[in-house]
């Protein structure tokens, strides 16, 4: 008997230059994306977590319209996604990760900002924690939250993969500012 479409996580794996990163979505959208050049285990080990008992299927189509967008990101002629999200995370993690889609392309915000953003001003290292949770790197721009001193600080794909998201963005929109 076939697998019912709601009890599959359907994943690719994107590539373009030096990003190569496992996505995957669900019927109702979007649910991870990878770490810059982590196995295929990441993805693995969060859909065991999170969405236990699901098939996961290798499907290029299926994600197909979602690397489209990261592809379009990561070249600067992107700097929103439109497709639907599928998250998975507790409440106060996905009004933090709302909270993070809140953040204008080539800005940052400070935890604390977040934490305000989200009127849970004592909650500064929670909010730390969820956005260590964050399954959409890119997507829910976790990347663009920094240290209250300006530092870069800990990021699940890693400083490196962090910082070439900040540089790709300020670029960008100073290009984008010298076309006005």
């Amino acid at each position: 008997m076939a697998a019912e479409n709601n009890h599959i996580i359907h994943w690719s794996l994107f590539v373009h230059g030096n990003w190569k990163m496992h996505i995957a979505a669900t019927e109702r959208g979007l649910c991870f994306i990878g770490s810059q050049n982590q196995s295929f285990g990441e993805l693995s080990v969060w859909a065991r977590k999170r969405l236990p008992g699901r098939l996961i299927i290798q499907d290029e189509a299926k994600l197909q319209p979602y690397a489209r967008e990261l592809f379009e990101y990561l070249k600067g002629a992107r700097n929103n996604f439109t497709l639907p999200l599928d998250l998975y995370g507790t409440p106060f993690q996905l009004s933090v990760w709302d909270a993070l889609c809140q953040i204008p392309y080539g800005q940052t915000r400070t935890y604390t900002e977040i934490a305000n953003a989200i009127q849970k001003p004592a909650s500064v290292r929670a909010v730390g924690t969820a956005i260590g949770a964050n399954p959409l790197l890119i997507t829910v721009p976790c990347h663009r939250v920094i240290g209250k001193n300006g530092s870069l600080t800990g990021y699940r794909g890693g400083l490196d993969m962090k910082l070439q998201l900040l540089e790709l963005e300020k670029d960008t929109s100073l290009a984008e500012r010298n076309l006005l």
